[in-house]
């Protein structure tokens, strides 16, 4: 199904209606899964033929148009095995020895493979906090890549994204953009002048904990060739059954989002004056540092709360052995609600503080999370 050019469909309608077969008579509702690891093929292979399961499976098809319809871009979106794999081929675009601006705070992941690639290849690194605007603009001189994140994972800060965007399409920098937190129902990058999106769709995409894959947008026929490439020669593939589990997850999207994020933003209220928690971070407090820029540019605030429990990474670490109906666990986005203290990885910015704990707000009754979270505290 696609979009009627005259009235484009809400980004709330696409997560139901896109990737769809055509409304006929005995065709399916649903996209069905293709298990198959090679397809039919006699003589030299035409662009648009399957040939074999490493290249293209028909179950990637409805996922990647759907990805791609949210992200407002015309070239299917490309999924990936992981929300890794999608990062480690967004970044297989630098040239070697090329030089990145990156977050000081951003996914765990993305820092930890930008910090071997500097180790094992000789890329040069700048990381930037990226709520100092002029800091980061001024990073961009001579850069070949901007790896941007807003809000930051797990810290919270809001850039000022378009005029970092801005700036880096001046100054001839690739930008990437991780919108995982945002996901495409909040922040839509590519309209902002990204040149390339990902998503660990593990997370809200996906929202039920039981799956992981990646995924990469882009509107530049030639990166996404790249990209293309990229996932056929390292195989990094999706599984037909986790891209079919992904597109039905990011059927309710919409709804899981909106709930979680009002329940976040009770929470933030409710915790900024608790007196066990020394600080909250929410942009959707007034009193957030990220608060403008979030209310300007952001679609909602997200689902997402970190808390500086008192007391230190002892007492962090004690209030999460007393939860009850929040799971201690990493990662975030499901129906679920998780509570992490993220310096428990080794990996972690050392200025993350050791006694933060980033709350993935899920869909339970907002009071039960509320109870829970005062016990433990207590």
């Amino acid at each position: 199904m696609t979009r009627p050019e005259s009235a484009p469909w809400a980004p709330d309608t696409v997560v139901v209606s896109a990737g769809r077969p055509p409304h006929a008579v005995d065709q399916p509702v649903n996209s069905p899964i293709v298990l198959s690891s090679t397809f039919h093929s006699l003589g030299e292979p035409d662009a648009g033929e399957k040939v074999y399961g490493r290249f293209t499976n028909p179950t990637w098809d409805p996922l990647e148009e759907t990805i791609a319809q949210l992200e407002d871009c015309e070239l299917p979106a490309l999924a990936y095995a992981s929300g890794m794999a999608a990062v480690a081929a967004a970044l297989s675009l630098l040239p070697p020895g090329g030089t990145i601006v990156i977050p000081s705070h951003a996914y765990n992941g993305s820092l930890s493979l930008v910090a071997e690639l500097e180790k094992t290849l000789g890329l040069s690194v700048r990381r930037v906090d990226l709520a100092d605007t002029d800091a980061a603009i001024a990073a961009l001189a001579g850069a070949d890549m901007a790896w941007l994140e807003s809000p930051t994972n797990p810290m919270l800060e809001v850039a000022d994204l378009p005029v970092l965007l801005a700036a880096a399409r001046e100054a001839g920098v690739l930008t990437v953009v991780d919108n995982t937190f945002s996901t495409p129902l909040r922040q839509r990058p590519l309209q902002q002048g990204a040149d390339v999106v990902v998503h660990s769709a593990t997370k809200y995409m996906g929202g039920h904990s039981d799956v992981v894959l990646g995924a990469v947008v882009t509107r530049n026929p030639e990166l996404r060739s790249r990209l293309h490439g990229m996932r056929t020669l390292h195989g990094a593939i999706a599984g037909p059954f986790e891209a079919w589990l992904t597109l039905r997850g990011i059927r309710t999207m919409a709804l899981r989002l909106d709930r979680a994020e009002a329940s976040a933003m009770e929470l933030a209220k409710r915790l900024a004056g608790h007196p066990a928690i020394s600080r909250v971070r929410y942009p959707g407090l007034p009193e957030d540092p990220g608060h403008q820029r979030a209310a300007e540019q952001l679609e909602g605030f997200g689902a997402i709360v970190a808390i500086e429990v008192a007391g230190g990474a002892e007492a962090a670490d004690a209030m999460l052995a007393k939860l009850l109906l929040w799971t201690p666990a990493t990662s975030l986005g499901g129906v679920e609600s998780l509570a992490e203290r993220r310096r428990r990885h080794p990996g972690e910015p050392g200025t993350v503080p050791d006694n933060l704990v980033r709350l993935s707000v899920g869909i339970e009754n907002v009071e039960d999370l509320h109870v829970d979270l005062t016990a433990a505290l207590g």
